[in-house]
């Protein structure tokens, strides 16, 4: 659906994104993080042809953008970071305007409004002025607009920035909908709902691409092992021993007693190797319980830490 071929976007001597390539395959959710500057929004403001690059390809369902931006502009609807909204219209009336801009039909436009409001839950505004609405409706709104003309691919950059924690789960809510029928990619900075939101996740850095990849990958890749915590019904010594003499486990790190007569560790296994049922096995020979196993991944924001960090060093 998306294909990025060694973009490049220089200004002056700086470069914005250096070179960059990757693709989004239909009905994909990305999640595309980096610190500020790292050249997010540059490479969204070309996939959308707001701006152009200085040298390779964005191509959008096939079609390079230089060489039919209207067409590949029908196909795409764009949220910016700041919601292009006016605010001395009624939502009614800016929804109208958005949508002969885009040339929706006429006899089809009143149907296609109706409809995104219907999605993003902004019926009752119909008639209220932009300029009075909180910040999470004013979203909402240009969330709208970008939703008019069903387009093939949605892309928003900060949709969620500003918001409150509530306003925030109603937006994820609305992504993860838009998901189900529409290509999108989500620029966030709040690294927790790109992480449930989106099945991949892109990373760039100083303008060049550092990571791409499922969460789950990364937190394993940079880990460079599995890591389980284990809750045994047992003092801390028998329990180490139990676990230290199973085939597979690394190390072993005693986390403390969180129920009475229990004792919680952190254990490490090889980056290939799934020991659970090893464990769960070697446990259940010893006659001691087994309250608690399960996996433990670096956090979105480990990896993002660790990978943005990783590549300033190498600077």
């Amino acid at each position: 659906m998306i294909e990025v071929r060694n973009l490049t976007k220089v200004y002056g001597q700086h470069h914005a994104i250096d070179d960059i390539s990757f693709t989004v395959e239909d009905g994909e959710v990305l999640g595309f993080l980096g610190p500020n500057g790292a050249g997010k929004t540059t490479t969204m403001n070309i996939l959308t042809g707001y701006i152009s690059a200085t040298s390779g390809q964005a191509i959008i369902d096939g079609t390079d953008i230089l060489d039919d931006p209207e067409g590949v502009k029908k196909k795409i609807g764009y949220l910016p970071e700041f919601p292009p909204v006016y605010t001395d219209m009624t939502v009614g009336e800016y929804l109208d305007m958005v949508s002969k801009l885009k040339k929706v039909k006429e006899a089809n436009r009143k149907e296609s409004i109706d409809s995104v409001m219907e999605v993003v839950k902004i019926q009752h505004m119909r008639k209220r002025l932009i300029a009075n609405l909180s910040k999470g409706y004013k979203q909402r709104v240009g969330l709208a607009q970008a939703l008019i003309g069903d387009p093939k691919i949605i892309i928003l950059d900060e949709p969620t920035v500003g918001l409150d924690p509530q306003q925030i789960i109603e937006i994820r809510n609305l992504i993860k909908g838009l998901g189900k029928k529409h290509t999108i990619i989500f620029s966030s900075h709040v690294l927790s709902e790109v992480s449930a939101v989106c099945e991949r996740v892109l990373i760039i850095n100083k303008g060049k691409i550092v990571a791409s990849d499922t969460p789950d990958n990364l937190s394993r890749q940079l880990q460079g092992t599995n890591r389980l915590q284990i809750r045994l019904a047992a003092p801390e010594k028998t329990a180490s021993k139990i676990i230290k003499d199973i085939q597979g486990i690394k190390s072993v790190q005693f986390q403390g007693e969180r129920e009475e007569g229990t004792s919680d560790f952190i254990v490490e296994t090889g980056v290939d190797l799934d020991v659970r049922k090893t464990v769960f096995n070697g446990v259940a020979r010893s006659g001691y319980p087994l309250l608690m196993m399960r996996p433990l991944d670096m956090s979105l924001e480990e990896i993002f830490l660790k990978l943005t960090h990783t590549e300033k060093e190498g600077k």
